[in-house]
């Protein structure tokens, strides 16, 4: 229950800031050319707190998922007096740019965080490195066309030497798509294969079954335990165990679990500054946990944190912004043309899940996550639908083509068609959210 509460406040936190920027783009494109706001309000539904300045009433309201901003004769159906303050009576162009200024906020919005975070905390990990692989899954379809640890990813698709980021990405938005792929393998060998990436779970995603080359690296050794009996060392690289090699460290404490329920001796293979040793040690059971098998070693996170200058952490907003945006105009194009599930898409609900995810694991994270979804709900809103932003800046262009407005009877029956368009999007994400719920 406190998950639960936590998740609902820190969505509605995260929703709030987001849709306050989304308005605020639009009352200050309003203000600047000079149309009168009628009301600026955050939520809907009963009128909570409100402040009169100027002509503009500023409200909260019961309801907090969702906010506008009420511009003078901004709705077609209502009596207008043609006074130049009013929204409809401005030349189109500056209409577009009211409109539009919303979406461009929370894109500016998802630009901003990223850049602030790296400035102070940039994490450089296995996502930034070559994609070398480090294991594979037994009847995986990585398996099944027969990938192994260290093989070397050249080629994913269209992305030629690409990094781990690169074909995580790149393996989701190519769920039940045969993907070819160059692989160099260890001694200089080149393989060209074909990876079909087959759709599993509730999201209907197509894991490939891969993991990346993080070996294992003990960066602290406890004293008294089974580790530091047998000599190993900070610094030491565990290479195998048992004889299994091991290049993907979470893999080497999962081993170290199947040792039954009595204590058994495991041969290691150390890698020691360019020297391979072998040392045999048992296991003891954690003190915290006695269900659970231990050593007695810390092991290296590999990952580093830097400060980057500005216009470095700029840049590098600007690059995985536009990456995540061409992303989600794929995921949305092989949706539309069916060839990626609809389950993929999340809810409110699984949004709430998501954003309490993102809190506990940390500032960063939350960060992170608040920048993608602020970009999300930007791209959402300039997608051509009757009601969202970019259903009002498609009826501007073919007015402005056709060099006249269209007809109240036309535009009425648009903009119904698009409520009743986003009330069934709305219940079949929440239909996802819920089934998603139920299975796990």
């Amino acid at each position: 229950m406190v998950g639960i509460i936590t998740d609902l406040l820190v969505v509605v936190v995260v929703l709030g800031v987001m849709i306050f920027i989304h308005e605020l783009g639009h009352f200050l494109a309003a203000k600047a050319f000079g149309v009168r706001v009628v009301t600026f309000a955050l939520g809907f539904g009963k009128r909570l707190l409100h402040y009169e300045w100027g002509d503009t009433d500023y409200r909260i309201n019961a309801l907090p998922f969702g906010g506008y901003v009420k511009m003078a004769g901004d709705d077609p159906t209502q009596v207008r007096d043609g006074h130049p303050s009013e929204f409809l009576s401005r030349p189109r162009w500056q209409r577009f740019i009211i409109v539009v200024m919303g979406p461009a906020m929370n894109g500016l919005l998802a630009v901003l965080l990223l850049a602030g975070l790296y400035r102070f905390h940039f994490e450089r990990d296995y996502r930034e490195e070559p994609a070398r692989i480090g294991d594979v899954e037994s009847e995986s379809p990585a398996a099944l066309v027969g990938l192994r640890p260290g093989d070397l990813i050249v080629r994913f698709g269209r992305l030629r030497n690409p990094n781990w980021k690169d074909v995580e990405i790149d393996t989701l938005t190519n769920v039940g798509e045969a993907v070819p792929l160059e692989v160099l393998r260890q001694g200089g060998q080149t393989l060209n294969l074909t990876l079909t990436l087959r759709p599993e779970g509730s999201n209907r995603v197509g894991p490939a079954g891969w993991y990346p080359y993080a070996p294992v690296v003990i960066e602290k050794v406890e004293p008294d335990k089974p580790a530091s009996k047998a000599g190993l060392q900070p610094g030491d690289q565990i290479t195998a165990l048992d004889g299994r090699r091991i290049l993907f460290w979470p893999h080497f404490i999962d081993a170290l679990q199947t040792r039954g329920d009595k204590p058994k001796p495991v041969d290691l293979t150390v890698l020691r500054k360019g020297n391979e040793m072998h040392t045999t040690l048992t296991p003891v059971h954690d003190k915290k946990d006695e269900r659970r098998w231990v050593i007695g070693v810390q092991l290296r996170r590999a990952v580093t944190v830097e400060q980057l200058p500005l216009r470095e952490a700029l840049s590098a907003s600007v690059r995985d912004n536009l990456r995540s945006s061409l992303v989600t105009f794929d995921v949305l194009g092989k949706i539309v043309t069916r060839r990626m599930s609809t389950r993929s898409l999340s809810g409110p609900i699984g949004i709430a899940q998501m954003s309490g995810e993102a809190y506990r694991a940390g500032i960063p994270e939350l960060l992170e996550f608040v920048s993608f979804i602020s970009l999300q709900l930007g791209i959402f809103n300039l997608l051509p639908i009757p009601v969202l932003d970019g259903g009002v800046i498609l009826l501007l262009v073919i007015e402005s083509l056709m060099r006249r407005d269209l007809s109240l009877r036309a535009k009425e029956r648009v903009v119904q068609a698009g409520i009743v368009f986003l009330l069934l999007l709305a219940v079949f994400v929440m239909y996802n959210d819920i089934i998603r719920l139920l299975r796990t």
